[in-house]
């Protein structure tokens, strides 16, 4: 059974590669722009392509069973068309509920004539990549939801949950909502980012338009829509973790705090030194 990983070298589909190898994987197939300096395993077959130009993907389905596509939204279709005229059977679609950003990606994944398995994360632990810039200029956490909660999820627990709908049957026709094993408020999320980093984090509330402001920096023209529509959106709903990741890989999803506890320092950068 020969499996296509897309994005082979991208945050998530590079841990889907290693997760398919720890499986037992033979026969992997890894999608990259470039594969001389993609630093993949020796045993799998690194080939050239990019799924936002289909184009680029002669030959890049030839002899695939199943693929796990990262999301493209403008390409999905045709890419997606591409894989069911050459044969592939099934694919492992990262997208997100009909409504969402992400609808189109779940859409085409359905009407492909494959089989399908769905993975609908929410918030990633790794998106507190977004506070470092406020922690070096200021040393706190500025935003307007101090209580806003959500249920986080390590992208290696995605990637996990991707391998074994690869390598393992019955996993078709499937739609896996993916969460961390527990709801964070922001202001807790804050908390256990400070511990792990060994040092204090004060959560500001502060207005709307001032986490607009404050987001700007990092964020450009998009800061706005970040805090309306993703911290907005976190504040006006109440989340429930499932057990998805354990029920699909045999293992607990992994905590925030055992994430920061090892990624903390790399996602937010060296200790800041701010001016008296």
């Amino acid at each position: 059974m020969r499996i296509l990983v897309t994005g082979a070298t991208a945050n998530i589909g590079r841990k889907v590669v290693d997760h398919l190898l720890s499986l037992g994987a033979k026969d992997i197939r890894a999608l990259t722009t470039n594969p001389a300096k993609a630093a993949l395993p020796t045993e799998v077959e690194a080939v050239r392509g990019f799924i936002g130009r289909p184009e680029t993907l002669a030959g890049a389905f030839d002899g695939v069973d199943r693929m796990y596509l990262a999301p493209s939204p403008d390409t999905t279709a045709d890419v997606l068309a591409l894989a069911h005229k050459a044969g592939v059977r099934h694919v492992v679609a990262l997208d997100g509920e009909p409504e969402s950003w992400w609808g189109t990606v779940t859409s085409a994944v359905e009407n492909s004539g494959l089989e399908w398995t769905h993975l609908w994360p929410g918030d990633f632990f790794e998106n507190v990549g977004i506070w470092a810039q406020q922690i070096h200029t200021t040393g706190t956490i500025r935003e307007p939801h101090p209580d806003a909660a959500s249920t986080p999820i390590a992208m290696d627990d995605i990637a996990a949950v991707a391998a074994a709908a690869l390598f393992e049957d019955g996993h078709a026709g499937k739609t896996y909502p993916l969460t961390g094993p527990e709801a964070l408020t922001r202001r807790e999320l804050v908390a256990q980012l400070a511990a792990a980093l060994g040092y204090d984090i004060p959560f500001v509330p502060v207005s709307r338009d001032e986490a607009v402001a404050v987001f700007t920096p990092a964020m450009g023209e998009t800061a706005e829509w970040y805090v309306d529509s993703v911290l907005g959106g976190l504040a006006a709903q109440t989340p429930a973790p499932n057990r998805v990741v354990e029920q699909v890989t045999g293992r607990p999803a992994t905590t925030f705090a055992e994430w920061a506890a090892t990624n903390a320092a790399a996602t937010i950068g060296p200790r800041p030194t701010l001016d008296a």
